[in-house]
């Protein structure tokens, strides 16, 4: 039974992969040194569609803006051709700015003395057909369904008459016109010969014309992209919209406030279905409200909720209309005698994503990230610390504030990385394959390893977690601790997004759009 080295090398368990390399790859809206963001300009939401060929971002001006990826559109030819130039196939995602359109405007609520903001909560892809894209697209009230799409440009072709002297169709028609009374003949003319439009503005050719070519409409084989809204679904939250999420039917969507969950049908925007509704019957004995709703990838009866208690709740739409009983509850048990008085307010989940395959759930709540496997109710089979260095500052940062703030997370396509971002524009990459000690601190800027530096021997006491890199980050920032550790609370990551099948993420700093691969 001796098969030899090679047998023994096949037989090898496959150990965890290597950290990933990050490299900058594009910049949109770069800031110049010095420039002031204005509030309207800051990005407040990123999506990636599910081919990773599209990227939209929403603003808290109201806009959405569409960038399509160009490195798949190029002239590439044939897989001979490409071996020939030894061309590489898996180059890194690069996009380009496609349209932007207002998705929504500042509104007053009349009835509750209330102004509603136009900043985009949440933007979700939905399936293209013929070439059009799909979006939804919230603020804190109305949901709206767009489809962009490219249109051939119309336009009006000439009479045949002397363009150097015709300033165009609106000239005559304007000329035409007067409000003033007028000397009619008896034959229809005017008596006042200034105002015939045809002698000041058109010259003829001696003898006139043989015929007249009226103005047509005309198809051009010019394209422009037209975004039109297809359906606005309002007037169903009472509370402020912090989710929207498709089913993986394709027909119907969820959305969710801080006490209630509502299922649309995309087709249907004047009815929606009370799904998940935790109010009690007495306001004085509300105890929590929900963060954030997702549907499962892949089962279209599923979908997962978080609160701001710290837990998760899984609910199977076959039980009942109304899922007041959830099937799955995911929690962590506090540690005995660790409470205080911030316990509560960071146990807070700010985003849940599911894994591609819809086997985990990702969390984020404000100091660390969990992974939880679907059939294990337990406890999250990973917890990854973000930014533990600020727990000491957890007073400083309730007094600002930014205790509240509401970080995303995403997974990778394949499942074996998480991100989530943090403060002074820092955001973390964490491997969650079994043995892997991954943890990549990056800033979103043009050289993401800036702050990067080696895992020292021995690691730093302040640091219980032994998945966390021992990271020392810039003095430049106005708060350093004892570590190196920067935390300028100004500057926050808090949306960012990772491509679907490839090694890529999109994330926001203020107004900047920053992309980086690996």
């Amino acid at each position: 039974m001796n098969g030899g080295d090679g047998g023994d090398v096949a037989a090898a368990p496959a150990g965890p992969p290597l950290p990933l390399e990050w490299k900058f790859s594009q910049v949109f809206g770069e800031r110049t040194a010095g420039e002031e963001v204005q509030e309207v300009d800051i990005i407040s939401a990123i999506e990636f569609d599910k081919t990773g060929d599209h990227l939209a971002t929403g603003d808290r001006g109201g806009r959405v803006v569409l960038f399509e990826r160009t490195d798949t559109k190029e002239n590439i030819g044939s897989r001979r051709e490409l071996e020939r130039m030894d061309y590489s196939v898996s180059r890194h995602p690069e996009f380009r700015y496609k349209t932007e359109f207002q998705s929504h405007e500042p509104e007053f609520d009349y009835l509750k003395s209330l102004e509603i903001e136009e900043k985009i909560n949440k933007i979700r892809w939905c399936q293209s057909s013929n070439g059009a894209l799909f979006l939804l697209s919230t603020n804190d009230k109305t949901i709206k369904y767009w489809k962009v799409q490219e249109k051939k440009v119309k336009k009006i072709s000439d009479m045949n008459i002397d363009p150097s002297r015709a300033v165009g169709n609106g000239s005559v028609a304007s000329s035409s016109v007067s409000s003033s009374p007028k000397q009619c003949l008896a034959n229809g003319g005017y008596a006042d010969r200034s105002l015939n439009c045809l002698s000041n503005d058109l010259s003829f050719p001696p003898g006139g014309f043989s015929s007249l070519r009226l103005p047509v409409v005309v198809t051009s084989n010019e394209t422009s992209l037209v975004a039109r809204c297809r359906r606005v679904y309002a007037h169903a939250h009472d509370y402020h919209i912090n989710s929207i999420s498709n089913n993986s039917d394709g027909e119907t969507f969820i959305s969710a406030d801080d006490l209630r969950i509502n299922l649309w049908n995309l087709e249907i925007s004047n009815q929606s279905f009370n799904i998940v509704d935790v109010k009690p019957t007495n306001m004085e004995d509300l105890t929590e409200v929900i963060t954030s709703a997702e549907f499962h990838p892949t089962h279209c009866n599923t979908l997962a909720y978080s609160s701001s208690k710290g837990s998760i709740r899984l609910i199977d739409l076959r039980q009942s209309a109304l899922c007041d009983s959830h099937s799955k509850l995911f929690e962590e048990q506090e540690t005995p005698g660790s409470r205080s008085f911030f316990t509560e307010i960071i146990a807070s989940i700010s985003d849940i994503k599911f894994s591609k395959d819809g086997r985990y759930i990702l969390s984020r709540d404000y100091m660390t990230l969990k992974l939880w496997d679907i059939n294990m109710d337990s406890g999250p089979v990973s917890t990854f610390q973000v930014h533990e260095y600020l727990r000491p500052k957890l007073c400083d940062l309730y007094e600002n504030d930014s205790i509240f703030d509401k970080f995303e997370c995403c997974l990778s396509g394949d499942g074996l990385r998480v991100a989530t971002g943090s403060y002074s524009n820092l955001f973390r990459v964490f491997g969650c394959a079994a043995g892997t000690t991954e943890a990549t601190t990056l800033e979103a800027s043009k050289n993401p390893m800036r702050r990067q530096v080696q895992t020292p021997s021995r690691p730093s006491r302040s640091l219980s977690s032994s998945i966390t890199r021992v990271v020392r980050r810039g003095s430049e920032s106005p708060g350093v601790d004892a570590n190196g550790n920067s935390f300028d609370f100004t500057t926050k990551l808090l949306h960012l997004a990772w491509h679907p099948t490839e090694n890529s993420i999109a994330c926001a700093a203020a107004n900047s759009l920053y992309m980086y691969y690996a």
